[in-house]
């Protein structure tokens, strides 16, 4: 299983590379608005997931300032990055 997590997560890095590459370095034609329409879409769905974790768990977990951003980065992921790393 973390295998499968390391591999998601190296998935979405990239992803999130190709995002952030169309930012300072636009694709030709409608590509580039797709990916802008995805950037903010990706960003506002795991800031919405970060938000309600640490809303429903933040005072019962004490979680890094780097567990907190990876939920921003890399969504669901690191939710079980973490569910992984704290249920024993």
């Amino acid at each position: 299983m973390k295998a499968l997590i390391l591999l998601a997560k190296v998935a979405i890095g990239f992803v999130w590379a190709v995002l952030l590459l169309n930012l300072f370095h636009p694709f030709p034609g409608v590509a580039a608005i797709a990916l802008y329409i995805m950037t903010a879409f990706l960003l506002a769905m795991h800031g919405l997931q970060m938000l309600i974790f640490l809303g429903a768990f933040g005072d019962k977990l004490s979680l890094t300032r780097w567990e907190k951003w990876s939920i921003l980065i890399f969504g669901i992921f690191a939710l079980l990055d973490i569910r992984r790393k704290h249920m024993v």
